[in-house]
């Protein structure tokens, strides 16, 4: 609910401390141990790579409540999540959405294929090495 209220007033009220990114396919992926215990629920926000045909991530963040999921924006026809992080207030847009439950995390994985300090990551996101 508190993610409805906020998305409302970033639609009526301007506002230049909103960090606004795009992606292609935003991924709610839930984490389970071998016993099918939670471990962590993380969103992992990707972009579409033509020359390879595939998703790569671009950056992940882990979720803490419920209330940061992506909720579907019907005016634009996309989906849109807003969360507070390290210290600023984030908008990331997507065109896609799925949530994913596995038993391994699926942003530790492509790392081992794209590491993180050649992605692209978020707006004002500090990468590795600057």
């Amino acid at each position: 609910m508190w993610t409805a209220v906020a998305l409302a007033l970033f639609t009526v009220l301007p506002t230049n401390d909103v960090a606004c990114d795009c992606v292609d396919l935003v991924e709610v992926n839930h984490v389970y141990d071998l016993q099918g215990n939670p471990v962590l629920v993380q969103a992992v926000f990707y972009d579409w790579q033509a020359a390879r045909g595939e998703y790569q991530v671009r950056a992940w963040r882990l979720l803490k409540s419920s209330d940061q999921r992506p909720m579907r924006d019907f005016q634009r026809g996309d989906y849109v999540m807003l969360f507070h992080d390290s210290g600023l207030m984030r908008e990331v847009r997507a065109t896609s959405f799925r949530e994913t439950w596995t038993q391994y995390d699926v942003e530790r994985l492509e790392r081992d294929r794209f590491p993180q300090e050649y992605r692209t990551g978020l707006l004002y996101e500090r990468q590795p090495g600057w």
